[in-house]
């Protein structure tokens, strides 16, 4: 099985990305912010409770986001492999994830930081803001989203990099291009047991 995240900040495209990895390789794609807002739709008291924080900007506290995103990672246990795209979103959650996958023996295999421009983010979001009517693409929740990213997302960055599974590849591209450059490092990572890329930590 083949676990892998798509990690970047609001805008940078890891819900598109996420799409087209399934597409090509069969993963299930995971999107925290997904499986939230169905728990919003469908869940009453619990649901409520979760839109005040993302209304807000906020991070939904850890103990409904693991408790939602283990229920949905734990339906496709057979899959191919899963995609966690939003998911870590604090270095605490990274650890408990890690702990639940090795647990599973379907250990992480790999990290993508998808690198883009704030310039650029901020266009893609208040583009996606006319069309999608979300109610965290308002231009003040932006911004906080922005900033709790910063002070609380960024540093798993670190965290993967130092345990030697993070990529940086840049976003900064037409989306197909994009995916080739992801897909290339998902590849390097299915060839047979024991042979190491050497790719690691590596930019593009």
């Amino acid at each position: 099985m083949f676990n892998m995240i798509l990690f970047g900040p609001p805008g940078a495209g890891k819900g598109t990305q996420s799409r087209f990895i399934s597409a090509h390789y069969g993963y299930v794609h995971l999107s925290t912010g997904q499986v939230l807002r169905d728990t919003i739709a469908r869940d009453g008291a619990s649901g409520q409770l979760i839109k005040k924080f993302i209304d807000r900007g906020y991070l939904v506290p850890d103990d409904i986001v693991l408790r939602e995103l283990l229920r949905e990672s734990l339906e496709h246990a057979d899959a191919p492999g899963l995609i966690f795209d939003g998911f870590p979103r604090t270095v605490h959650q990274a650890e408990i994830l890690d702990e639940m996958l090795t647990r599973k023996g379907m250990p992480l295999k790999l990290v993508v930081s998808l690198e883009v421009e704030k310039d650029e983010l901020y266009r893609r979001i208040m583009g996606r803001s006319v069309d999608s009517g979300r109610s965290d693409d308002r231009e003040e929740v932006i911004k906080q989203r922005f900033l709790t990213y910063e002070t609380e997302t960024l540093p798993l960055k670190s965290f993967y990099r130092q345990e030697g599974r993070l990529v940086e590849v840049s976003g900064m591209a037409p989306k197909q291009v994009v995916f080739e450059r992801i897909r290339k490092h998902i590849d390097a990572r299915l060839e047979p047991m024991g042979r190491e890329s050497s790719s690691y930590g590596i930019r593009e």
